[in-house]
């Protein structure tokens, strides 16, 4: 048999690690500043962190982030009363596409923290301490690490940018669109969230992809529509639920699962809310009435 073998598409590719570090900084603490041809991600595990960049000025808060591109000046600084805690991570890459995390921050979920942690774990494990020096130029490799370190250190952080980019970005050409949320355009936000409801839509996402902020977003929705985003995604969640319990091809957690819910208890909690049954309860009314 004459097989096909196919080849990865490698639409986001590390090639080169300049250091992984897990900063604790002290209050008034500050940089000069600074660029280099690399990226540099900046995650504020806790407290707050002043940004002096090319393409964002602020404060980053409590599980925020933002990638500074190549080449793009930027200093770090902390206030009187903050004492944070910070990662960063630079890194060679030569991919485009994570040039709109430099002039606007993104809050991580939970799940994506997560990925981001484990980059952190793999690489901690390959390079020695210490982590929390700035501007340090090498990074010495342990003598001894675990088999494929270097290689899980670079798919760990493909996996969590490809995942950031699946997330916020989603589709480049909503992304390179300067939309303002308007009674005009308020259809096409509806519409990116009727067909995108079971993935792990939040507000966040939609400001970012649209352009726009929480408030000016939910008030125009909800004189649009007459309801809120968080209503709107939770009723197409449990019609799309009603019919995958009618088909009986799949358990209650994987129908959990598949409409992104966080717990398959948070799940059925919704359920009943919206139909006063559990998934059960409602799926054993169905037989009923079909064997009636």
């Amino acid at each position: 048999m004459n097989f096909s073998l196919q080849k990865f598409k490698l639409q986001l590719n590390i090639t080169r690690l300049a250091n992984i570090h897990y900063f604790e900084f002290t209050n008034e603490y500050h940089t000069m500043f600074d660029s280099h041809n690399f990226y540099e991600l900046i995650f504020i595990d806790k407290g707050s962190l002043n940004i002096s960049a090319d393409n964002f000025k602020g404060t980053l808060s409590q599980n925020q982030l933002i990638i500074h591109k190549p080449n793009e000046i930027h200093s770090l600084s902390t206030e009187n009363s903050a004492a944070p805690s910070v990662v960063i991570i630079g890194f060679e890459c030569s991919s485009d596409v994570l040039h709109p995390f430099s002039s606007s921050p993104i809050t991580l979920s939970d799940e994506h923290i997560k990925r981001l942690t484990s980059v952190l774990t793999e690489g901690l494990s390959l390079y020695e301490p210490p982590y929390d020096i700035p501007n340090t130029e090498y990074m010495k490799k342990r003598k001894v690490f675990p088999f494929g370190a270097d290689q899980m250190v670079r798919n760990e952080l493909e996996a969590f940018l490809i995942t950031i980019v699946r997330d916020f970005l989603h589709e480049k050409k909503l992304v390179q669109s300067s939309m303002n949320t308007s009674n005009g355009n308020i259809k096409a936000i509806h519409q990116y969230i009727t067909e995108n409801y079971n993935t792990n839509i939040t507000l966040d996402n939609l400001c970012f992809i649209f352009g726009t902020n929480k408030t000016t977003l939910c008030k125009i929705f909800r004189q649009e529509y007459g309801e809120t985003i968080l209503n709107y995604v939770n009723s197409l969640k449990i019609k799309e639920a009603k019919a995958l319990l009618r088909k009986g091809q799949l358990s209650v957690t994987q129908i959990s699962e598949q409409l992104s819910y966080n717990s398959v208890h948070y799940f059925c909690r919704q359920f009943k809310k919206a139909t006063g049954q559990s998934p059960t309860q409602y799926t054993r009314s169905i037989r009923s009435k079909l064997n009636i």
